[in-house]
C-alpha cells in the first residue's frame, strides 16, 4: 500500500510494517554493553534506538529472502552490527552511526542518500565513547581500549553528508517509508545522537523509533520536521535507504 505519491518501496513498506510489531515495547539503554567477551545479544523485549533499527532491518532481510528462522535472523542481525559481518572484539562492534552506514553500505544493506536530497558535506573529531570510557564495561581493558580509538580516529578524518534542518521541507518527498533517519549530534565528540525509520501517516511523514523520552518504541506525534526543529541537540539528519 502507497501512502503518498513519492513513497513506492515494498521493502521500505515492509520495514514499517515490522517495525510497527514492537509499537509500545519498552524502552531500554545500553541493552549492549556489557563487561567481558564481546558476543551477540539479542533482545526482542526492549530496544535502545540502534537496536531497534537493527532488529527491524534484520527481520526485514529474512522476510524479504523469504528464509524465517532464527538461525537467519541472528545471522542478518550480526552482519548489520558487526564490521564485516564478523565478532572480533568490542571495536568490531560498530557503535558509531556514520561507521555503521559506511560498513552497511559496503555490504549492500543500505545506501546513503543525504548528498542527493541536498546534504552538506562536514567533517567533525568523534572521540566520544573513549572519552567516556567509564560508561563502557568492555573498554577497562587496553587492547579494546586501544582498537576504540584507532576507529575513532579514522571516523575523524571522513567526511559525512548531512541535511540540516532548513532543508528538511523541501526534501521530504523524497523520503521513503522504511528509510533509516539519524539525527546528526551537536555535542562534541559524537557524529549522531538518535535514529529511527521514516514512516509516512497520509501527507504527514514521521519517526518509527524506539524513544528514550516516551520509554517505548512509539510512532512520534510531531512530524519529523517538527520533531528536528523542536531538538537543539540536533542540527539535521542522514538518510540512508535499505536495500
Amino acid at each position: 500500500m502507497k501512502n503518498n505519491q513519492h513513497d513506492d518501496s515494498s521493502y521500505g513498506n515492509l520495514i514499517v510494517e515490522i517495525g510497527r510489531l514492537f509499537i509500545n515495547r519498552p524502552y531500554k539503554a545500553k541493552t549492549l554493553e556489557y563487561p567481558g567477551k564481546e558476543k551477540l545479544i539479542v533482545n526482542v523485549s526492549a530496544f535502545d534506538c540502534t537496536t531497534f533499527v537493527e532488529t527491524v532491518l534484520a527481520l526485514a532481510r529474512c522476510a524479504a529472502s523469504g528464509k524465517i528462522s532464527s538461525c537467519e535472523f541472528r545471522k542478518n542481525l550480526k552482519l548489520i552490527r558487526y564490521r564485516y559481518g564478523k565478532i572480533n572484539g568490542y571495536s568490531s562492534r560498530l557503535h558509531y552511526f556514520t561507521d555503521w552506514l559506511r560498513d552497511n553500505e559496503k555490504k549492500k544493506i543500505l545506501i546513503d542518500i543525504s548528498r542527493r536530497l541536498g546534504g552538506t558535506s562536514r567533517r567533525k573529531k568523534i572521540n566520544f565513547i573513549t572519552a567516556h570510557r567509564e560508561f563502557y564495561p568492555a573498554l577497562k581493558g587496553k587492547e579494546q581500549l586501544a582498537g576504540m580509538s584507532v576507529i575513532e580516529k579514522n571516523l575523524s578524518r571522513r567526511n559525512s553528508c548531512v541535511i540540516y534542518r532548513e532543508k528538511i521541507d523541501t526534501q521530504k518527498t523524497e523520503i521513503q517509508n522504511g528509510d533509516v533517519i539519524a539525527f546528526a549530534a551537536n555535542q562534541e565528540g559524537l557524529d549522531v545522537a538518535h535514529m529511527g525509520f521514516a514512516l509516512w501517516e497520509g501527507k504527514s511523514l514521521r519517526l518509527l523509533h524506539a524513544s528514550s523520552k516516551e520509554g517505548s518504541v512509539v510512532i512520534s506525534k510531531k512530524t519529523l520536521a517538527a520533531y528536528l526543529k523542536s531538538n537543539k541537540k540536533f542540527t539535521g539528519i542522514i538518510i540512508a535507504r535499505p536495500l
